[in-house]
């Protein structure tokens, strides 16, 4: 029986890549620095380990990961967690010939993950962007900001999620601010504010070795905590191949390997999708892609296993994930429009929607998942998120 090590098993997105591929028969073992973490109440899940964190004690956590696949002798090593990806990829010397690793090189992911690269790199092949001041030299913030209209958006270079973002609505606020959020995330992005009423995409990709195109899929978000811009909470399933082929073009000229997903939002002002982001590993919003048929964690799998198979590009539309806990709570509470939100936060039994945690064929993680909020109390990782989202 083919093995495969999965890490973050704290994450839902671990949990769907845990079920994609434990549904398959593949021996799956889990890992994560808490017992308490979603993905480890599998069914799915063969065999789970605890281990040192990767944030806090990486030397430690990469010697554990090099005994244990010495030990275990696995197929391939899947990290849904970018932290963890960088981190791994920078040493994947130590773990050669000891496992297939099916993602992008550390500098690629490196400079997928900066902002700063994406947005110039993408500003050369011609895909629209929002207007972007990147500030170099802290001395010329003033100067560069002199004439910038309002409101706009700090960004870091290098976060995800609604990490360290602020929305600044006068120049009082900036100059502060953006010293504030320079201290923990070093020049980040001055942006354009887009208006609210365009819909928001993601484009989730995997290439091969080649940077061939091996599967597309498209979801538009509907719901998303923080409700001013984060991760989403309710997404559809669609075709939209405007901002497929912009996704494909800028993942297919960084020459991409392995999976990505690639943000976009809908100007209402010129109707255009500017690019706002590349997600350099798998998503969220993962459980709607496989759901749609678009199995992207087997996919990978057997892309690393050296098997053959036609580009998966068409998939159901019209089908939507959810991410209740505590994801879509968290935007019903914080949303003042809340007993207006179309659909409704009350729409529990849609056939045509599946919750990303929820589920009656592996009913655990549930649990699993309302005992892993507790570790925000004394986990420091955990603590540490909670925090920056907040």
């Amino acid at each position: 029986m083919p093995k495969v090590f999965v890490t973050d098993g704290y994450w839902h997105k671990t949990l769907s890549v845990v079920r994609s591929l434990g549904e398959k028969g593949i021996d799956v073992s889990v890992g994560e620095s808490t017992r308490l973490s979603t993905a480890l109440f599998s069914r799915y899940a063969k065999r789970r380990v605890i281990y040192p964190s990767p944030k806090r004690s990486p030397d430690e956590f990469l010697d554990f990961l090099e005994k244990e696949l010495k030990k275990e002798r696995y197929d391939v090593l899947i990290t849904p967690e970018e932290s963890t990806l960088l981190l791994i990829a920078k040493n994947i010397k130590r773990f050669e010939g000891l496992t297939k690793f099916p993602f992008a090189e550390h500098n690629l992911i490196s400079k997928a993950s900066d902002k700063a690269e994406t947005i110039k790199n993408a500003k050369g092949i011609g895909i629209p962007i929002p207007q972007t001041i990147f500030i170099n030299d802290i001395e010329e913030l003033e100067k560069k900001t002199a004439d910038i209209d309002f409101p706009v958006v700090i960004k870091p270079r290098m976060s995800s999620g609604s990490y360290g973002i602020r929305y600044i609505k006068n120049k009082n606020e900036l100059i502060s601010s953006y010293k504030e959020v320079h201290s923990k995330y070093p020049f980040p992005l001055i942006q354009e504010y887009i208006p609210q009423g365009g819909d928001a995409f993601g484009v989730s990709c995997l290439f091969d070795r080649n940077t061939q195109l091996k599967a597309v899929f498209v979801h538009k978000r509907l719901r998303e905590y923080p409700i001013t811009g984060g991760p989403s909470t309710l997404r559809e399933s669609v075709v939209n191949d405007e901002v497929k082929e912009l996704a494909v073009k800028l993942l297919s000229s960084i020459k991409w390997y392995g999976v990505a997903m690639v943000e976009f939002k809908v100007d209402p002002r010129d109707n255009k999708p500017k690019l706002m982001e590349i997600n350099p590993r798998f998503w969220g919003s993962l459980s709607l892609a496989i759901y749609s048929g678009v199995d992207f964690p087997y996919l990978l799998y057997r892309m690393a296993m050296g098997e053959g198979f036609e580009p998966v590009t068409t998939y159901k539309t019209g089908l939507r994930s959810r991410y209740l806990l505590p994801g879509d709570i968290m935007h019903f509470i914080s949303n003042p429009e809340r007993f207006k939100m179309k659909p409704s936060f009350f729409k529990f039994f849609d056939k045509k929607t599946k919750d990303d945690i929820i589920s009656l064929k592996d009913p655990l993680p549930t649990i699993g998942r309302i005992l892993s909020l507790l570790t925000l109390l004394y986990n420091k990782d955990m603590r540490r998120y909670l925090k920056e989202r907040n």
